[in-house]
């Protein structure tokens, strides 16, 4: 925390969870959007010298576990270096910019009612200012059908929020239990909350904050980044759905993907004949001939 800055003195404590990949420009509007008013650790999976600097600049804990442990590794290890479990746990990727306000307005979200898991403030992009899309139906085989038939819009129920800016309810932290290190990176937010809906959690879009995002900032190759997300998704598919119900979501996204391919033109065209190569691969396979762990 920044020496002589005023601290932000919630009901519960929050502590804030920056696990970083290069990218020291982003993670310097990041911390600074902070103010020094929160305790802050940044894990630092790129090893970098450039990201020690900025974090020491900022007066935040730096840590570096010497590779990298994978957005879920790095979670996990830095809950256990912060040592309060009784605090709220504020996830910000590096290329995020959230003011104390903002937290403190995802705070009284996140215990305006009981069993809410965690909470995700409203996005915007400042390379085009318009709003991300936070809250997105967990992925299922028959929804995969249904977004390929083209009426995801009528998909309802629960919904998970993405993890770019994410407060997690210390409690729900306590009884869900750590994120799923199987998911090196991408859907490992999904995983953990859709184990607690099973639980009786529940997850929330709190529109009234509003938190920066650079969409895939740290995230390099786009086509490698691509893999990696589908092949996240097999494995949440497979492990909450089983053999069967990967096949019948592969089907699905493979289907609708045909369909587009050869009915739309252009980028969305051949971005859609893409993805009906990969999964006709399997994105598991097709991550597997990447070389190194990426990020």
């Amino acid at each position: 925390m920044t020496p002589g800055a005023p601290a932000l003195r919630p009901v519960r404590e929050v502590e804030v969870l920056v696990v970083a990949f290069g990218a020291a420009d982003l993670l310097d509007a990041c911390l600074a959007s902070l103010q020094g008013r929160l305790p802050v650790l940044v894990v630092d999976n790129s090893s970098d010298p450039d990201v020690r600097a900025v974090v020491l600049r900022h007066g935040a804990e730096y840590h570096d576990p010497g590779g990298n442990l994978g957005f879920a590794g790095g979670v996990n290890l830095g809950r256990s270096l912060l040592g309060r479990p009784d605090a709220d746990l504020l996830l910000l990727n590096p290329d995020a910019e959230i003011a104390p306000e903002g937290v403190a307005g995802l705070q009284d979200c996140l215990h305006r009612t009981p069993r809410r898991a965690c909470v995700a403030p409203a996005q915007t992009d400042p390379s085009h200012q318009d709003e991300a899309r936070v809250a997105w139906p967990f992925p299922t085989p028959l929804g995969a059908w249904a977004e390929s038939l083209g009426l995801g819009r009528l998909r309802r129920g629960h919904r998970f929020m993405i993890g770019s800016v994410l407060l997690v309810n210390a409690e729900a932290l306590a009884e869900v239990g750590p994120f799923d290190e199987r998911y090196f990176l991408y859907a490992e937010e999904t995983d953990w909350q859709f184990r607690a809906v099973r639980l009786g959690w529940e997850n929330v879009l709190c529109p009234e904050v509003v938190a920066v995002h650079v969409g895939a900032g740290t995230g390099g190759d786009r086509a490698e980044r691509d893999i990696r997300f589908h092949a996240s998704t097999e494995r949440y598919v497979r492990k909450h759905y089983g053999t069967r119900g990967w096949w019948v979501f592969r089907s699905g996204v493979m289907v609708g993907a045909l369909g587009r391919a050869l009915v739309l033109g252009g980028d969305r065209g051949r971005s859609a004949a893409t993805r009906l190569r990969l999964y006709r691969t399997g994105p598991c396979r097709a991550e597997a001939a990447l070389t190194g762990p990426g990020r």
